[in-house]
């Protein structure tokens, strides 16, 4: 786009259109593009210089007459920018500014009433703001910034160096910008490929989610710890909820494929906790008409004076109560309560009466510990007859004495019955020592230790006789034995007779 500028009274030059440009109405425009003159930003040949004024200049263009009103400075550049900027334009003395591209003369635009200096300043700046932003575009793409923007950077900045309205290396700055498309296009390949990465890893972060998912649904419903599932698998959906969140998208297909099994598995577990404690409502409502029934029982037993028959039937009631099915434990708690306050009833008043009983038998505990002292008087048994006598006696007033009190009732019957199990063991080893068959099968062990003894003792001499003494002393080890076995059965065989 050409631009020029004009006074129009003001204290500070300011860029006006440029050759092309659409008068005011009512206003002639002086000094208008002769037919055949360059458009505005168009390429053209380089004008050849004049004699006298230097450098050939484009046909200006007068200022066109505006209404006075105010306008603000036009941004400059640098000193340091102006004269880069020398290197690649000029200025008419009208104050049209060309750029050189390729060696041909381009015009940039006009910037009338002004030095050179300012005229070259004001479109070098357009050059120093577009270098800036491809400078800084550069750097992006060198510290591997995000590219969404970029190539449409690119393109935009291409289009404002293309419209040649500024003042400095265009060539370059367009090789610049060229080279920044491949270095883009890299960046964003490295960005797919992230992003396929980082979409690989949440797809597999999601798979791991459906995995344990699936694999909490499928427990036996029997074994299944439910509070402890039932967390895990909260936590499982708020990890869920958090991948979606993390911007990172699966496709349609896959999570749609995923949210599908994760749902099934929710939906799965959920059923099945509910069909489990629907039918644990149930056989807690079973396990308490049940034990019910064992209380109402009980119950009627408590207020029994049959102690014997009561106890035995509680006993029963108690074998079924351990074969019944529990009931939630709050249940299970309140039944047992009940269920054992009726048998404590039937149990205490039952201890009471054993109690007065025990009363009643401390007497005969007084007597039964005398028979016992008597009892205990006849061991050792020296004389059978008499000890079975006399302990015959002992039990017929045993007898006679009546019950003890409970607490004693197992250890006088344990002492009294040492007395008798010493009485008929007594008894049983006179049998054994009366016995025809015992004595002579005495009789002939005695005879064959005999005969052993006396080859023993041959062979003892022989081994002497041949001076053989390693076989001499194993025979006197072995004849020593054998005479204590002869001398033990010959105490026998005297108590036998």
């Amino acid at each position: 786009m050409t631009e020029r500028l004009e006074s129009d009274d003001q204290p500070t030059p300011r860029p006006v259109p440029g050759p092309g440009a659409a008068p005011r109405p009512g206003v002639p425009k002086p000094g208008a593009a002769k037919p055949g003159a360059p458009k505005p930003g168009a390429s053209r040949p380089a004008v050849p210089a004049a004699p006298a004024a230097g450098p050939a200049a484009v046909q200006p263009s007068a200022a066109q007459p505006v209404a006075a009103q105010p306008a603000a400075a036009p941004a400059l550049a640098s000193p340091e920018s102006v004269a880069r900027a020398r290197a690649y334009g000029r200025v008419t003395e009208d104050g049209h500014v060309y750029v050189v591209v390729d060696g041909e003369e381009v015009l940039c635009g006009q910037f009338p009433d002004a030095t050179e200096d300012e005229a070259l300043g004001y479109f070098a700046r357009k050059y120093d703001d577009v270098e800036a932003q491809v400078a800084l575009l550069e750097q992006r793409v060198s510290a591997g910034a995000p590219s969404a923007d970029m190539q449409t950077t690119v393109d935009h900045l291409a289009e404002q160096v293309g419209q040649r309205n500024m003042l400095g290396d265009i060539r370059g700055l367009e090789g610049r910008l060229e080279a920044l498309r491949p270095a883009i296009r890299e960046l964003e390949a490295a960005e797919r490929a992230a992003h396929e990465a980082q979409r690989a890893q949440n797809v597999a972060a999601r798979e791991a989610i459906v995995a344990e998912a699936e694999q909490i649904a499928a427990q036996d419903p029997q074994r299944t710890q439910w509070k402890q599932s039932s967390a895990r698998m909260a936590e499982l959906f708020d990890q869920w909820k958090a991948h979606q969140k993390s911007g990172i998208r699966l496709g349609r297909a896959a999570e749609d494929a995923l949210w599908k099994r994760f749902r099934t598995a929710r939906t799965t577990f959920d059923r099945h906790r509910r069909a489990f404690f629907s039918q644990l409502d149930a056989d807690n409502a079973e396990a308490k008409k049940a034990k019910e029934a064992l209380i109402a029982e009980a119950e009627a037993l408590s207020g029994s004076t049959d102690w014997g028959a009561t106890a035995a039937e509680y006993r029963r009631l108690m074998d079924r109560w351990k074969e019944s099915k529990r009931a939630s434990k709050k249940d299970d708690d309140a039944l047992w309560a009940r269920f054992r306050a009726a048998q404590d009833k039937f149990f205490e008043a039952r201890k009471a009466d054993n109690d007065r009983i025990d009363e009643e038998f401390e007497g005969n505990l007084v007597v039964k510990e005398q028979l016992l002292a008597e009892a205990k008087a006849l061991l050792p048994v020296t004389d059978l007859k008499a000890a079975k006598r006399a302990l015959g006696d002992i039990l017929d007033r045993w007898e006679q004495a009546g019950k003890v009190p409970r607490a004693h009732m197992r250890r006088v019957e344990a002492e009294l019955r040492t007395v008798e199990d010493a009485v008929r063991q007594a008894e049983d080893e006179k049998w054994q020592r009366s016995n025809p068959e015992t004595k002579a099968r005495s009789n002939s062990m005695l005879t064959q230790l005999e005969t052993k003894i006396e080859d023993q003792e041959a062979a003892l001499a022989r081994a002497q006789a041949a001076g053989d003494t390693r076989r001499a002393a194993k025979l006197e080890g072995e004849l020593a034995t054998s005479r204590q076995w002869l001398e033990t059965l010959r105490r026998s065989a005297a108590e036998l007779r």
